[in-house]
């Protein structure tokens, strides 16, 4: 059995052998270079110190949540501690919206058309029809089983200032009202009696 031997020696000594060998046979002596032996460092060259800007110190913040003390940091000179938190912001104000404006009644020349029941001073009653049509620069009306003759005759009306101009054919005033509590409050033109027209 052949000792396990390894296989570096193994190999030098295969190179000594044949380096013998051949020597002692006449053959070319071998030449083995040398390394070139690299000397140690010596002692390094001095290096300049480079300057340096001013060197400042300060204690790190504590973490959040915790005061100083907590974090065993003893606060500087002209440093205020307070163990109060801040003050949360204040909660948004919430405004109310306004309640929606009461109904007005209506105005206008385009409120004023449509039937009305008209009452004169005497207690006598009789429909009157304001139409949004056109009649020349006026608006055309009719009157229905009313007593009083010059509010028989109403044939135009017309809205201006705030007031309801009744007419007779030729442009006759018949009568002129106001809006009032419950509908539109007036006089007659010719005789000066009140008059009442009401939805």
């Amino acid at each position: 059995m052949v000792p396990f031997r390894p296989l570096g020696l193994t190999v030098l000594a295969a190179l000594t052998l044949g380096a013998c060998q051949s020597s002692r046979l006449g053959g070319s002596t071998a030449v083995v270079a040398r390394a070139p032996v690299v000397e140690a460092p010596g002692a390094l060259d001095p290096v300049e110190a480079v300057p340096s800007g001013t060197v400042s110190s300060s204690p790190l913040a504590p973490p959040p949540g915790s005061t100083m003390a907590e974090a065993g940091i003893s606060p500087g000179p002209g440093t205020v501690v307070s163990d109060v938190p801040t003050t949360p912001p204040p909660a948004p104000t919430i405004v109310a919206s306004a309640p929606p404006p009461a109904t007005v009644a209506p105005s206008g020349r385009s409120a004023m058309v449509g039937s009305w029941t008209a009452r004169d001073a005497t207690g006598g009653t009789c429909r009157v029809q304001l139409s949004s049509s056109p009649a020349l620069d006026l608006y055309r009306a009719s009157t229905s089983a009313c007593a009083n003759k010059d509010l028989g005759r109403v044939s135009a009306w017309d809205y201006r200032n705030g007031e309801v101009y009744l007419y007779q054919p030729g442009g006759t005033v018949a009568a002129r009202l106001r809006s009032g509590a419950g509908g539109l409050d007036g006089v007659l033109a010719k005789s000066g009696a009140p008059l009442t027209l009401s939805r």
